[in-house]
């Protein structure tokens, strides 16, 4: 049985491949809803001004703990706040979050990655410095240093962003580590191409694949990370409309009133699952080995 030969520039088509791929690799009905409930989301936080008048930082004393209305579709928190303005204006927190971590750790891992697979020097001394930071559990370096700055949300991206950058810096380095001796990238060197130009032509397009389905797990775990932090009181500030703000401060009267936890929480749910459900699809689509294995 033939193989298709290998091409140095398969990197190149790793979107095309991710989408007609996604459709044939998973069960469409699994895929589809988990895209369909993400761009439900997506478009509440979006759109998020429009579906409510509501302030969501609004406090009102006088229509605390009120059920369901025409006036307040989900009722109402302790504070008399619109309970549905805060869900939908918590998933514009929770999506910046995820994305910006996301898309951070990718600026920051990628070229790490590249140096530390390519150079062994600086792959002696890097790699040390990962196995560090992969040491202390990421929640806690993310509570240690919200602690110590303050509490926006950039800091608190930051704080979350750290302990995943070694996770990202390991997977492009073991991706370079085995394309680095393949003859194209052998022949390249012995004509004298640039150093430079070896890693973004030969190297980096063809650590995309498995990049784009790390950072969709980093996405979720970013967004559960920010609403455990936010739960715990170590986050943005209570007024900041968040789902771990939201069901901090409906644990009070939990027994009294569930919605105050159950709506936040169950978009918070439903968002890291359908996140999850898309990089799993992303991940066979793009495997070699499935690829073959179903060919």
């Amino acid at each position: 049985m033939s193989q298709t030969p290998y091409s140095p520039l398969s990197g190149a088509r790793t979107l095309p491949r991710l989408l007609s791929g996604i459709s044939r690799k998973r069960p469409r009905g699994a895929t589809l809803v988990a895209a369909i409930v993400l761009l439900l989301i997506v478009a509440m936080a979006i759109f998020a001004p429009w579906l409510t008048q509501h302030d969501p930082s609004e406090i009102a004393p006088a229509q605390r703990l009120q059920g369901m209305s025409a006036e307040h579709w989900l009722g109402t928190d302790a504070y008399g706040r619109d309970l549905f303005a805060r869900v939908i204006y918590g998933a514009q927190v929770s999506l910046t979050v995820g994305v910006g971590v996301a898309l951070a750790t990718l600026l920051v891992g990628l070229p790490l990655g590249l140096l530390a697979g390519y150079f062994r020097s600086i792959d002696a001394v890097l790699m040390r410095f990962m196995d560090g930071l992969m040491a202390i559990p990421g929640i806690l370096a993310a509570i240690a240093i919200v602690s110590l700055t303050s509490a926006n949300l950039w800091t608190l991206m930051i704080a979350i962003m750290i302990p995943e950058i070694p996770q990202v810096v390991r997977l492009i380095r073991s991706q370079v580590l085995s394309i680095r001796e393949e003859a194209y990238v052998e022949a390249a060197q012995l004509m004298g191409t640039p150093t430079l130009t070896i890693i973004w032509r030969h190297l980096m397009p063809n650590t995309l694949a498995p990049l784009i389905v790390q950072c969709t797990y980093i996405c979720a775990a970013a967004i559960l990370t920010e609403a455990t932090l936010s739960f715990l009181g170590v986050g943005l500030s209570s007024e900041t409309p968040t789902w771990g703000n939201i069901m901090a401060d409906g644990r009070t009267f939990f027994q009294l009133k569930p919605s105050l936890i159950f709506w936040a929480g169950l978009l918070l749910s439903l968002c890291i699952l359908s996140i999850n459900l898309l990089g799993d699809a992303a991940r066979d689509a793009l495997d070699p080995k499935m690829q073959r294995r179903e060919g």
